[in-house]
């Protein structure tokens, strides 16, 4: 007999639906035999990372007998000298999801609650439900605003008004791709006041082109409750290594340190992050040549009566007036992966990875297809 594992678990967990990374990208890669899968479903850099990044996660594979550094004292360095904060401002984690998810562990609970907006990234209601804390997401922006779906900051304080202790708000926002200002901010965090956590995700930072937009770390010397987290994972190119970091005060800081795992960085990937942050140049590079292909594309999808967001990202979110099942399906037997939305509730949209100009093409050609063969 088997036992009742689920009811085992603690109360949060055993209503959980674990994170879908949307389709089985490595069945997909099997089945494509020729190789010649285009794959735009997980906001992956299609540059690829700076050849010194490479050439320091190589260098240090000799060491895979010994134990990474467990403090990763070099690239929080390296991370004091680009962002002009103290080592001491910044934590490293598995990718910044790992980040995310011990933020509601270690604050968030019965009595603390969790607020995001409807269309956030799907990471915080479930950091939120394994917490077993309250969750409520905040209304977006209407679809027909100057930023649809984004966050709308008065409906967040609004929600953050109760038992709340963590707000989650991502800038921009995965998958809408939709951002907030600098000065939008500052007054959202005014209005909430300084007894509440308040995280901001800016995953994909190095995207962003808006001069409107800076980051939200050099807010966090005047808001110690606010904490900043980043990832090598989309523009620098290192999504394989799984490495990301956390900025705010010490003391907050301190708190999330005592659920760190062991090690929780490997050698390669604080290697090849370290290396990564230096290489200014690269990022620099692809945040043009992305800058470049993402006008170019929703320029094109916008000609073809498809509604599709202003994005600061690497990817666009195109939303096709209809439910996307079929569109999507033939997309897939074109070997061409989109990401759903239905998990997002968007069951009309789809949200595409920008890539270099001849996967455009491609992915455009594959659209006009599936489009002209749909199920009316």
């Amino acid at each position: 007999m088997i036992p009742d594992f689920p009811g085992w678990a603690v109360g949060g967990v055993r209503r959980l639906r674990a994170y879908d990374p949307g389709h089985d990208i490595v069945a997909l890669r099997r089945a494509a035999s020729d190789g010649d899968l285009l794959e735009l479903g997980s906001n992956e850099s299609p540059y690829g990372p700076s050849e010194r990044a490479v050439a320091a996660a190589l260098a240090s594979l000799g060491d895979l007998h010994r134990y990474p550094d467990p403090l990763g004292k070099d690239l929080r360095g390296a991370l004091s000298t680009y962002h002009g904060l103290a080592p001491e401002n910044f934590i490293l984690g598995n990718g910044s999801h790992e980040l995310l998810m011990q933020v509601a562990q270690v604050f968030a609970g019965h009595a603390a609650g969790v607020v995001a907006s409807q269309f956030g990234f799907a990471v915080y209601p479930i950091a939120a439900q394994a917490a077993d804390a309250p969750f409520e997401a905040a209304p977006a922006l209407a679809a027909g605003a100057e930023m649809p779906r984004g966050h709308d900051l008065h409906a967040l304080a609004a929600a953050a008004a109760g038992s709340c202790r963590v707000i989650y708000l991502a800038n921009p926002n995965n998958p809408t791709g939709t951002w907030f200002t600098t000065d939008a901010l500052a007054g959202f965090l005014q209005q909430v006041g300084p007894d509440r956590l308040i995280v901001v995700d800016e995953a994909y930072a190095e995207y962003v082109t808006d001069p409107a937009w800076t980051s939200a770390i050099g807010l966090i010397a005047k808001h110690p409750n606010l904490l900043v987290t980043r990832t090598f994972s989309k523009a620098h190119g290192l999504a394989s290594l799984r490495v990301g970091y956390a900025c705010g005060h010490p003391d907050l800081l301190a708190v999330l340190e005592r659920v760190r795992e062991s090690f929780n960085v490997n050698g390669p990937a604080l290697a090849a992050a370290e290396a990564a942050l230096e290489d200014r140049e690269h990022v620099a590079s692809v945040r043009a040549g992305n800058a470049v292909e993402r006008d170019w594309l929703r320029g094109e999808l916008l000609s073809r009566g498809w509604a599709v967001a202003p994005s600061q990202t690497n990817f666009l979110l195109v939303d096709f007036g209809t439910d996307a099942n079929a569109v999507e399906a033939s997309l897939l037997a074109q070997a061409v992966v989109p990401r759903p939305m239905r998990g997002y509730g968007l069951p009309h949209c789809l949200r595409l990875t920008l890539g270099q100009r001849a996967d455009n093409a491609r992915l455009l050609a594959a659209l006009d297809f599936a489009w002209q063969g749909r199920v009316r």
